[in-house]
């Protein structure tokens, strides 16, 4: 006989919110896949608010809050599907501000130039930087991790910390996997760089997404009370860990295509086993292939 999985395949997420009236929703991977939104997840948020409950996306995007905001709004995720946002962008700015004048290499793409803004330090060149600030590869798309150990090489030679923007080391873009700033920062620590992450899995953006919610639910909130959805067992899964929270895995980004948008309960099992590795000791109340609410309206 089939040993039964540690946490539970679920099809319906509509049981939990009565449970957790506080979702800390990943976005990327979650509500959307970097082209449209996800229609089912969004109206999960959505009919969660409905009933009572407070969403606040958190995102390990390196753009603020407000040009996420603007993107998400573009892939059609609708206004009342959230309550507030918090990115690793947001978190990355704070970092950056306790560094005035300092001179700063950006290593990332030019679409995150708004990451820069209102910071009281000075962009400069590789040659002039006292720290780098690293949001993803110049071209995702079609570059890799590894064509950047050269330039990286360099850097931690000099002995450059690296604030790093978007800890994860890969998302699904549309029906395509593209590499993240995580998967430069995981070369320039192997090289021996010192490497700030910023976003998930780290307290700073859960402390920040704490506040959000208490402002959104108008009293004081308990971890208790709070439920981590996401599809990244090194980020959200191990964030939610660290931070004390219960979490919901979700399986259809990385995972769909192993089992052709199923999962059988051979697959959710060993879904469980690698997050309970990655992710030692958190509550994982579930597994799902995407967010769906089947409650009542």
């Amino acid at each position: 006989m089939t040993k039964a999985p540690r946490a539970a395949l679920l099809d319906d997420v509509s049981p939990l919110s009565g449970r957790f009236p506080v979702w800390f929703c990943d976005i990327w991977g979650v509500v959307h896949d970097g082209v449209a939104a996800d229609a089912e997840a969004c109206r999960a948020l959505a009919m969660h608010r409905r009933n009572g409950g407070v969403v606040i996306l958190i995102s390990n995007s390196p753009r603020p809050r407000k040009a996420l905001i603007e993107q998400i709004d573009g892939f059609g995720v609708p206004r009342d599907a959230w309550d507030d946002i918090v990115t690793s962008g947001d978190v990355t700015q704070a970092a950056l501000s306790r560094h005035p004048g300092a001179k700063v290499f950006h290593l990332g793409p030019p679409k995150d130039a708004r990451l820069r803004e209102g910071l009281p330090v000075t962009f400069t060149g590789e040659e002039e930087a006292q720290m780098i600030l690293c949001s993803g590869l110049y071209d995702d798309q079609n570059e890799q991790p590894e064509e950047y150990r050269e330039m990286l090489a360099r850097l931690a030679e000099r002995r450059l910390p690296m604030i790093c923007a978007n800890p994860d080391i890969k998302v699904r873009h549309g029906g395509k996997v593209i590499p993240c700033g995580g998967a430069l920062a995981m070369i320039y620590e192997e090289l021996g760089g010192e490497v700030l992450l910023a976003g998930k899995p780290y307290a700073p953006i859960y402390e920040m997404s704490m506040e959000k919610a208490r402002a959104a639910a108008g009293r004081g909130v308990d971890k208790g009370e709070i439920l981590a959805i996401g599809d990244g067992p090194a980020t959200d899964m191990l964030g939610a860990a660290r931070f004390g929270i219960a979490a919901l895995y979700i399986a259809s980004g990385l995972h769909e295509e192993l089992a052709g948008g199923e999962l059988p309960e051979s697959l959710v099992e060993a879904i469980v086993r690698r997050i309970e590795r990655e992710a030692p000791g958190v509550n994982l109340v579930g597994v799902m292939e995407r967010l769906v609410w089947k409650g009542r309206e």
